[in-house]
């Protein structure tokens, strides 16, 4: 079982140091895929970068701006473009002169009915679009840009490198797994950035949403074993049931979890039929697609 970290004090709009070169200002938007809202982490003192500023609440921008009073805010670095991360950059962007840092490709939205309570912003462009490896300096800081794809294809998490600290963004969570939605989120490329942060040792993880991760390698070994326990059961429900479509496979596999993350359990097992098709190990009625009626395939050969 992943060993899940929940418990967090703060106060909506507070700055709380959380290590020498870190404080959090939470914003509130809490929810069933936001924990208790969107923690934007400011790092360094004098000349600062924000990292995931929240979503479009004048409230979070105004917190974020009171937390750097007498400050200069250089660089703001967003990990993807959903609503609940992305949106306060522009303002605050507008209001300090900061340039906005992220992956350059826009996103592309997820389609139908099963919709996540955290949307797709497409509005979002950044200033400038990074590079796997890119280094930002400030006094006493050093931020590296990891590219993670597969939450979204545009995530980005942040290293900074002094204190050997990761901003894993939505990629990894403390508090809960991540959802992978296609047709932007990859299953087979998120699994690889999983197993990025994992080689990297970091000696802690601050996540977007919820509390830091701090025993780095026992967490992100289940985090990853759960996933690959994920996509064993889909199999198995397909070989021993027969036939399904992703909502009667969710209705299956996630029975004892609150019915409200069912839509962000349908994406991310979309996600692992469509990693499972390209492997040549499940196939599809029609367009491989949340429609589309599942069954294991052994014949089929890879795409």
């Amino acid at each position: 079982m992943i060993p899940f970290v929940r418990d967090m004090s703060f106060e909506y709009g507070r700055a709380d140091q959380v290590s020498p070169l870190i404080r959090r200002v939470v914003a509130e938007n809490p929810g069933p895929f936001t924990y208790t809202g969107t923690g934007a982490h400011i790092v360094g003192r004098g000349e600062v970068a924000v990292i995931d500023p929240g979503p479009d609440d004048p409230a979070q921008v105004a917190a974020i701006l009171a937390a750097t009073r007498g400050e200069t805010i250089t660089r703001i670095f967003v990990t993807h473009s959903h609503l609940d991360h992305s949106p306060a950059a522009r303002p605050l962007a507008e209001a300090t002169g900061a340039v906005i840092y992220a992956g350059g490709a826009p996103c592309r939205p997820s389609r139908g009915a099963e919709r996540l309570e955290a949307g797709d912003d497409v509005a979002f462009r950044p200033d400038e679009a990074l590079a796997d490896g890119q280094v930002f300096r400030g006094p006493g800081w050093s931020i590296e840009a990891v590219a993670t794809p597969g939450h979204t294809s545009n995530h980005y998490a942040y290293a900074l490198l002094e204190e050997n600290v990761l901003f894993p963004g939505d990629c990894v969570m403390g508090w809960s797994t991540s959802v992978v939605s296609p047709p932007d989120g990859d299953m087979g490329l998120y699994m690889r950035s999983l197993e990025r942060i994992r080689a990297r040792r970091y000696a802690r993880l601050l996540p977007a949403h919820g509390p830091p991760v701090e025993a780095t390698g026992p967490f992100l070994d289940a985090y990853i074993a759960h996933r690959r326990q994920r996509e064993t059961q889909v199999l198995l429900a397909l070989e021993t049931h027969g036939a399904a479509t992703v909502r009667q496979l969710v209705e299956r596999l996630y029975a004892d979890h609150d019915r409200r993350l069912h839509p962000a359990a349908c994406h991310s097992v979309l996600a692992h039929l469509l990693d499972l098709f390209r492997r040549g190990l499940v196939d599809a009625a029609g367009p491989p697609d949340m429609a589309a009626l599942w069954r294991p395939s052994f014949m089929r050969h890879a795409a």
